[in-house]
């Protein structure tokens, strides 16, 4: 069987069992310096207290995104790709193994910071979610269209540096529903807590309905 066949079979072996355990896993994608680990440690901050969350977190070096969610109180395993662009199954099946989530409970899975390659490989997620940032530029939906194509969320960060950017939020939003038209964005701003309702509101909606679809 092809490689990249026996990655996909892994991948929907990895969503079955998550979902017979009611848990959520959530593939967070984005450019390098987006915002998403900051996203996560307001997430952890806002959800904690009610839902068990744990991070499967993806850098090719170092520590230190993982060492800030510790802080944050979250179980989180480190994954290392060295040259790699990219998580994979076989990657995220290792980290389940040692993180052990309890049922009913949460997964980030924090991909490399890369727009291209990550788009490419299913993990196992449930869902898929983009994380952009206003600094970025508003064509980004059109020069990288295959991870907007195949992204349920988009999370349009860092919307408190707006005053200080030529970035039309209006255009990027037609920007992205051109290349998926069911593609849904919300604007937050995960430093200053803007929008942050929303996210938790979407994050507690699926994951209810995970839990209610695995009943």
């Amino acid at each position: 069987m092809p490689r990249q066949r026996v990655a996909d079979a892994l991948a929907e072996r990895t969503r079955d069992s998550l979902a017979r355990r009611r848990i959520l896993a959530l593939n967070l994608m984005s450019s390098p310096g987006s915002g998403k680990t900051t996203l996560l440690e307001r997430t952890l901050r806002e959800l904690g207290a009610t839902m068990s969350i744990s991070v499967i977190e993806g850098d090719q070096e170092t520590h230190l995104d993982a060492d800030r969610l510790r802080v944050a109180g979250c179980r989180v395993v480190q994954i290392n790709t060295g040259s790699g662009g990219h998580l994979d199954a076989d990657m995220v099946d290792e980290g389940l193994r040692s993180l052990q989530p309890a049922g009913r409970s949460l997964v980030f899975i924090e991909n490399i910071g890369n727009l291209a390659a990550p788009a490419l490989f299913d993990l196992g997620e449930h869902h898929r979610v983009l994380i952009a940032s206003v600094t970025e530029g508003e064509d980004k939906p059109l020069k990288y269209p295959h991870v907007f194509r195949s992204t349920d969320l988009v999370l349009l960060n860092k919307t408190d540096l707006l005053p200080h950017l030529d970035f039309d939020v209006e255009r990027f939003i037609a920007h992205a529903q051109r290349i998926n038209p069911r593609i849904r964005v919300l604007q937050l701003s995960a430093k200053r807590g803007d929008g942050l309702a929303d996210w938790c509101g979407w994050l507690r909606a699926h994951h209810g309905g995970a839990a209610s679809a695995s009943a």
